[in-house]
């Protein structure tokens, strides 16, 4: 009878005791992959862009008389992490000497007192996202219907209508405007935001086989791989730079991107990792297309912005091979700018910092130093990273925004 009246009770403990554990592992599970600040930032509406978004229609940009071309090189996963330590980057041997050089060579936005970059943000840590907060100073929120709420919008023709971009900007001053990459550029939207923003002409996996770069049934990669995309680019920057207006070039490199990204024929296999193997290539690959750039009749008159798109997604690389707890941050460069700063040293800033610095490396002034949630970064204005915190302010980006939906997805009635 003792015996029928214990177990009951120990099953009862034996319950209690399996959901105090399940709950607690969900817990634990919950703040490991940040769904408490997910769930919390997606419920929480922010009101950054009404305190702080600077409309580029309503402020004063002034061009140069002599307006500069731009060469816009956007590079996959390219961080400051594949520095050696002794460059304060996180990688035991330097995997790309080369974008180092040119960063010391021209003016790199620093976090540290040498070879540095930015934050990756809520809203810019992949492609599309990356690309629209450097061109437009806002990260991306796609509309919540969306079933694939990164790379699903714009399939529609429709790519945040209300958003002025760099290639508004200078496509209305009177530049020709195009955009280049590997892949199909109707991936992630990139051709529709394009399109849709000031650009004059896309250039991507199908117009390079129409174009006699790679066979017509040419498929490698994402598309193909960077070398034929560099050969593409001089192709077209040679034929754009014979037109009378300037123009605006910007590229998208695919190589780094992950898994193990891409070793082409120019790796030279010095490196036990796959990954770093296509990482230390495209850093070559990019100083020989510098060095091309600098060779041709328009270099003088020309700026050459370089930039990561993104912190790697190739999470199990850097679990391998980076110290826990490294600040990973994404890689920049400016060369041939007409302007300079003393002020580019521990800075915290963000992607969406690049769009009015851009157009002031292109020697542009602008009113009030400050487009969409950016700062002119050559100016001695702080970032809102710098005011707000970046924590505070990455949280913020990550809010929803009623006025994001009403302003950018839609086109605001006069």
């Amino acid at each position: 009878l003792l015996m029928l009246r214990r177990l009951p009770l120990r099953r009862w403990v034996s319950v209690i005791t399996s959901m105090a554990l399940a709950l607690g592992l969900l817990g634990y599970a919950a703040v490991d992959v940040e769904l408490t600040d997910y769930v919390w930032q997606t419920f929480t509406r922010s009101g950054l862009y009404e305190s702080d978004y600077v409309a580029p229609d309503s402020v004063e940009i002034t061009f140069p008389e002599q307006k500069r071309n731009l060469v816009y090189i956007m590079l996959e996963s390219m961080e400051t992490t594949y520095l050696s330590e002794d460059l304060a980057g996180g990688s035991d041997v330097n995997l790309i000497p080369e974008l180092t050089a040119l960063a010391q060579e021209g003016i790199n936005f620093s976090h540290n007192d040498t070879v540095g970059g930015f934050h990756s943000t809520n809203g810019a840590s992949w492609t599309i996202g990356a690309i629209v907060a450097q061109t437009a100073g806002i990260p991306l929120k796609t509309p919540a219907d969306l079933d694939d709420w990164q790379n699903g919008y714009g399939k529609d023709g429709i790519f945040l209508p209300g958003v002025t971009s760099i290639n508004d900007i200078l496509d209305e001053a009177g530049y020709y405007t195009s955009f280049l990459c590997g892949s199909d550029a109707n991936f992630g939207g990139r051709k529709t935001y394009y399109t849709t923003h000031g650009t004059d002409e896309v250039f991507d996996i199908f117009t390079a086989r129409r174009d006699g770069i790679v066979p017509p049934d040419y498929f490698e990669w994402w598309g193909m791989e960077d070398l034929n995309l560099f050969a593409y680019a001089k192709q077209e920057l040679t034929e754009i730079s014979q037109q009378s207006e300037p123009f605006a070039f910007t590229m998208l490199t695919v190589d780094t991107h992950h898994i193990g990204g891409y070793q082409c024929v120019y790796c030279r296999g010095e490196f036990e990792e796959p990954y770093e193997q296509s990482i230390a290539c495209s850093s070559r690959q990019v100083l020989e297309f510098v060095n091309w750039l600098k060779a041709q009749p328009f270099w003088d008159n020309t700026t050459v912005v370089i930039t990561g798109d993104h912190l790697s997604m190739d999470n199990g690389y850097f679990e391998r091979n980076v110290a826990k707890g490294y600040d990973r941050m994404v890689y920049n460069c400016i060369l041939n700018s007409p302007v300079t700063s003393d002020n580019t040293k521990n800075r915290d800033y963000c992607a969406v910092d690049l769009f009015p610095t851009t157009l002031a490396a292109l020697g542009c002034t602008i009113e009030g130093d400050r487009l969409g949630l950016g700062v002119n970064l050559f100016s001695n204005r702080p970032t809102l990273a710098e005011k707000l915190g970046f924590d505070r302010f990455n949280a913020e980006l990550g809010q929803a925004s009623d006025y994001y939906v009403e302003n950018f997805h839609t086109v605001p009635e006069a």
